[in-house]
């Protein structure tokens, strides 16, 4: 993009009273930003009150500082891109939405903005362990089937997300509430350059906006128009993934939801989804079906007598996979304290239980 195109764009944005609507309904009646500005008072007060039109004749005081800084970012790295709504590279996805953004920075390969298979998976901050487990089982698996996974770069199963869809050998695309010069949270850092080299990390926002808690709902709507299906794995009833949902069935996409522990908070997002009419997924399989991405199973009876991996195990039956705490499994197994602890020990190690807060234990199936 030419500095003279970036200015008029970015003179648009800035302008006091105009936001994204404002800015769509100029752009649709007179053109590119160049012609915007070229406007008399008199033709803008059409399409805006006054106090916006005047505005719009004034040169904003930060557009040069806001130019410079947009600038040096982009030279500052390959593959770093300004997409306008204007621009023939822009996400046809995105167009479709009530909402689109003005303008789209993106940092990584701008081809898997239009990979031909997207599925969004978003969900808590601060998963259960089996939740953590599940959002990178079924990343991987997703990956591993050649779907690019859109999430939004958090702690917790966005990361996990995004960390599985790497290691299954697929792209992963994050869309953040900040400007694509700092990374957010930090301890993200690593994980951000990996998806920027296999991916493309996202934001309506420019260089230099730090992460303001109003960007965050903002951007669940990129993350839903990015992706034909959203795949909620834990929430809570007040968790911004249940936007992400929302947003999703709004725009007509599919809505998955991957059932929990009725007594865990984290999971009753999804069960509220569930009964709201969203897709109960138990494997990634079921999403790929249901995507039509693969071919639906044969149902293949079990041999007779086969178990379920684990099942011999007595102390993991006795778990089942609800949180419990040391009392409860002493009850059911009648094992001693130091026989249960050490045996619970073992298990941890092997992956197999959590240790969670509050002295309580869980334990971990496989996705």
């Amino acid at each position: 993009m030419q500095r003279q195109e970036l200015a008029a764009w970015l003179r648009l944005l800035l302008t006091p009273g105009v936001g994204r609507d404002t800015a769509r309904k100029l752009l649709a009646a007179f053109g590119l930003p160049p012609t915007i500005f070229e406007q008399s008072p008199d033709a803008l007060k059409t399409v805006v009150g006054p106090a916006t039109a005047n505005a719009l004749l004034q040169v904003p005081a930060d557009l040069y500082a806001r130019i410079d800084q947009v600038s040096a970012w982009l030279r500052e790295g390959t593959n770093r891109h300004v997409l306008t709504l204007a621009d023939a590279r822009f996400p046809p996805d995105l167009l479709q939405m009530a909402d689109p953004p003005v303008l789209l920075y993106v940092m990584g390969d701008l081809d898997v903005l239009a990979h031909p298979r997207r599925l969004a998976m978003v969900g808590s901050r601060n998963p259960t362990p089996q939740g953590e487990a599940n959002a990178h089982q079924f990343a991987r698996a997703l990956g591993e089937a050649g779907v690019c996974v859109v999430s939004g770069l958090a702690l917790g199963v966005d990361g996990a997300a995004h960390a599985g869809a790497l290691e299954g050998g697929a792209p992963t695309i994050a869309v953040v509430g900040t400007g694509l010069d700092r990374v957010y949270p930090r301890r993200h850092l690593s994980l951000a350059h990996r998806i920027a080299g296999m991916g493309a990390i996202v934001s309506e926002y420019p260089p230099g906006t730090p992460p303001l808690p109003a960007n965050f709902p903002q951007r669940n709507r990129l993350i839903a128009g990015l992706s034909q299906g959203t795949l909620v794995v834990e929430a809570t009833l007040q968790s911004g993934s249940l936007i992400t949902a929302r947003l999703a069935a709004e725009q007509g996409r599919e809505v998955f939801a991957i059932p929990g522990s009725i007594h865990a908070p984290q999971s009753r997002g999804c069960h509220a989804l569930i009964r709201q009419g969203a897709k109960l997924v138990e494997s990634a399989q079921d999403i790929l079906e249901d995507l039509r991405l693969v071919e639906p199973r044969a149902f293949e009876p079990p041999p007779a007598g086969d178990d379920e991996p684990g099942d011999a195990d007595a102390l993991l039956d006795a778990l089942g996979f609800d949180p419990v705490g040391l009392d409860a499994l002493q009850a059911r197994t009648g094992l001693d304290t130091a026989h249960l602890q050490a045996r619970l020990l073992a298990l941890e190690l092997e992956g197999a239980v959590a240790r969670l807060p509050g002295g309580l234990f869980q334990r971990l199936g496989q996705a």
